[in-house]
């Protein structure tokens, strides 16, 4: 059918040149402020995923956006090669915000984890003693941490890892929240376990209580690297700076990426202790834009925002009226579970009730922009500066939509 309206257009365009390994919504947004996205047809939507947490502050935050423009001004990239007047006071911020003593700074998520683990071996070879070419990292089942090579070796997922291989080895898949099971895998040969706190693309799971704790103090006895991946649960999102600390624990590296760049500019970076990332030396590892001025001056802003707590406390303030709306749902033939923490939620449709694409799809009609996972699965994740009147009207139309 030819299109006739301007989304319709729009989709065919991008569908005609483009490959197809997203399924987004039939939406195509123009404008962006705050919490609310317009289409090219001028309807306004709530945005309920916020980038999948890249987009912490909301669109177009206006302290970002004068950050960014400042500096677009100046100097943008500069390449490694040489030094620039932003770089030194991104490192010490960044290492400051996390109690850490080094950062090595990327790009995307992906780029963290494979530098993650590029540092974790390199850990383990030139400081444990593992011997060459041995060297084990243990992860979790259900994981979601990229998807290069390396990275969907270690997936479960069959859409994510099919069709890839072959695949890089070195890496231990143990069932997530299972300490039993994690204690079994580590042996001398392991340099690190990495984990995400919460999992997010598996529908928001939680650890059991105790799980973090627990591989804190194996990893440690074991004299093995707790790789924290928080590109998704950090810096705000569950109301605190970290997932991890709810629990009070502290990993030996946290991987970030996502809201460190302000839904702006993709900004990730490794951050640890000098006896890890100390041992790099120039020409084993880097990035041409990582690090780049605007990148530093736009995640420096976000990192004297994160400093208020003002997002940690709304996301644990409008997390704990999100998390009980929600769990009123539960149990009247609708919802069968929800989990998460803060502004972050999964939520469990009852199969009978549609897909997860499905119920997406009916609360993009009424207004609202959430992203389906796994089936039945939706996902809520709004950006921390909502008002709690916009987070009550998109739970009004999802009970809406749930009434069928």
């Amino acid at each position: 059918m030819t299109p006739t309206t301007s989304t319709e257009r729009s989709i065919a365009a991008a569908e005609a040149h483009s490959a197809h390994n997203y399924h987004p919504l039939p939406v195509v947004v123009a404008s962006a402020e705050g919490a609310w996205m317009t289409d090219v047809e001028g309807k306004r939507y709530l945005d309920m995923l916020a980038g999948y947490s890249a987009l912490n502050f909301g669109h177009g935050n206006r302290r970002l956006i004068e950050a960014a423009k400042a500096q677009l001004d100046r100097v943008t990239l500069t390449s490694r090669a040489f030094h620039h007047d932003r770089f030194a006071e991104f490192c010490t911020r960044l290492a400051e915000f996390c109690g850490m003593e080094m950062v090595l700074p990327m790009n995307t998520g992906a780029e963290a984890v494979e530098t993650a683990v590029k540092t974790a071996r390199k850990w383990g070879y030139r400081a444990k003693g593992v011997p060459d070419g041995r060297a084990k990292i243990v992860v979790a089942d259900n994981n979601f941490h990229g998807r290069t090579t390396t990275i969907v070796s270690f997936s479960t997922d069959p859409e994510a890892r099919a069709d890839y291989g072959p695949y890089t080895p070195g890496f231990e898949i143990v069932p997530y929240g299972d300490l039993r099971a994690l204690a079994d895998a580590v042996d001398e040969d392991t340099v690190a376990v990495l984990i995400e706190p919460i999992q997010g693309e598996a529908g928001v799971l939680m650890p059991p209580p105790g799980y973090l704790p627990g591989v804190r103090e194996l990893t440690r006895e074991r004299d093995v690297l707790f790789i924290a991946d928080e590109i998704q649960s950090g810096l705000g999102r569950t109301g605190a700076d970290f997932a991890c600390r709810h629990e009070d624990v502290v990993p030996d590296m946290y991987v970030l990426g996502k809201a460190l760049g302000g839904g702006i500019v993709p900004v990730s970076a490794v951050v640890s202790s000098r006896e890890v990332l100390g041992l790099f030396r120039p020409g084993e590892h880097g990035s041409t834009f990582g690090g780049n001025p605007l990148a530093c001056a736009v995640a420096l802003e976000v990192l004297a925002m994160l400093r208020t707590g003002e997002y940690q406390q709304r996301a644990t303030e409008l997390g704990e009226h999100l998390h009980h709306e929600l769990g009123l749902l539960v149990g009247g033939g609708a919802v069968d579970a929800v989990r998460g923490r803060g502004l972050w939620a999964g939520v469990d449709i009852d199969p009978a009730l549609g897909t997860g694409r499905e119920i997406s799809e009916r609360l993009m009609e009424r207004g609202v922009l959430v992203k389906d996972t796994h089936g039945s699965t939706i996902r809520l994740a709004p950006p921390l500066i909502i008002t709690k009147e916009d987070l009550d009207w998109g739970l009004d139309q999802l009970r809406t939509v749930l009434a069928g």
